[in-house]
């Protein structure tokens, strides 16, 4: 591994300075960014993913939608349409995304727009929701054509922006560099009783700028959700489904950093098998006789299929879900939370960016 990094590395200097020239035009005002009116909430990372930026994003929604009339803009990545698309009660996960469709399966009442042109995309809400008062852009760091009113950067707390490099022989998108444009760090995914030591540790280790804030926040993961009769059957017998070393678990994912679910749940059950496919996944006929072939394997009687929430959304969409329809499917849910001091500042500072614009 030590040595493909060596071999890429060349190549991840070509990427860092077409980047850097990039960021340049913008940063000179060769190439202009759009402002716009209405306050915008940018969510992102330097890295290519697995942050957490979908359970930030509906800590956001959970903070504002009572207050404020809240819509998501993302890109909708892999997705199979290409236009603007303001999700309803019929749209699916292949023509929004899978993190669209979560949103708005989550949060029905709110608007969930795709675009890849970011611009045009503000601008169709804008025309066809009034009045609303506050759009989050999803996975929209490195999309400069907004000009956001308030940036959000997240870096995981066991692989921080600082200890990475540039593609391909890292996984960051732009140059470390790149943060400086934040308002707001994140450090996501960190242990839950994190000492003021540790704390004061990353922020040196970030080197984070006087006009940014920078916040710890952690994972929660909810009660196992059915998802399928199967998995209803199991949880009419049993209020409460839990990960326990009575079941054996198939975590069936399609995400960019499985490390911490795995974690979650190894520890917990009687086996642990997984069942990993790339980030955004389509699932196709062969993937479903893969998973039914490999849940197949597991000897031990009681055994689930347990995904993300993001996971679901595709597989459900799907058209050889009925594949597994004998097997018990369940979702695992979850939220992100900040400790304390952290939690009443971070979510004064989004309140009151909102209230003030």
């Amino acid at each position: 591994m030590k040595f493909l990094k060596i071999m890429l590395f060349p190549f991840s200097i070509l990427y860092g300075c077409i980047t850097w020239l990039r960021n340049q035009l913008y940063d000179t005002g060769f190439i202009s960014s759009t402002r716009f009116q209405i306050p915008l909430i940018v969510v992102g990372n330097l890295s290519v993913g697995g942050t957490g930026k979908s359970p930030h994003i509906e800590y956001l929604i959970r903070l504002l939608k009572k207050e404020f009339k809240v819509a998501t803009l993302s890109r909708g990545y892999g997705r199979n349409t290409e236009e603007f698309i303001l999700a309803n009660d019929t749209t699916k996960a292949t023509d929004i995304g899978d993190e669209p469709m979560q949103f708005k399966t989550k949060f029905p009442e709110m608007e969930v727009a795709v675009d890849s042109n970011r611009v045009n995309g503000v601008n169709k809400l804008l025309k066809l929701i009034a009045p609303l008062n506050v759009i989050l852009l999803d996975d929209g760091f490195q999309h400069r054509a907004v000009r956001a009113g308030l940036s959000i950067l997240l870096t995981d707390y066991n692989n921080l922006y600082c200890d990475d490099f540039v593609l391909p022989s890292g996984t960051l998108r732009e140059w470390r560099r790149g943060a400086n444009r934040a308002d707001i760090i994140i450090i996501t995914k960190c242990p839950e009783l994190i000492s003021e030591e540790e704390r004061a540790l990353v922020k040196r280790k970030i080197k984070s700028m006087s006009h940014q804030n920078v916040y710890f926040s952690f994972i929660k993961y909810g009660e196992l959700i059915p998802v399928n009769e199967a998995g209803e059957r199991i949880k009419t017998t049993n209020a409460t489904v839990a990960l326990t070393k009575q079941n054996a678990v198939l975590l069936l994912t399609g995400i960019a950093n499985t490390k911490s679910i795995e974690a979650f749940i190894k520890g917990k059950v009687k086996e642990f098998v997984p069942a990993k496919f790339a980030d955004h996944h389509p699932f196709t006929e062969k993937d479903m006789d893969y998973i039914l072939n490999l849940f197949n394997t597991i000897a031990f009687e009681k055994k689930i299929i347990v995904t993300t929430e993001k996971d679901w959304m595709r597989l459900k969409s799907s058209d050889f879900i009925n594949l597994l329809n004998n097997i018990p499917i369940f979702y695992l849910p979850i939220e992100i939370n900040f400790k304390d001091k952290d939690k009443e500042a971070f979510n004064n500072q989004i309140s009151e960016y909102v209230r003030g614009n």
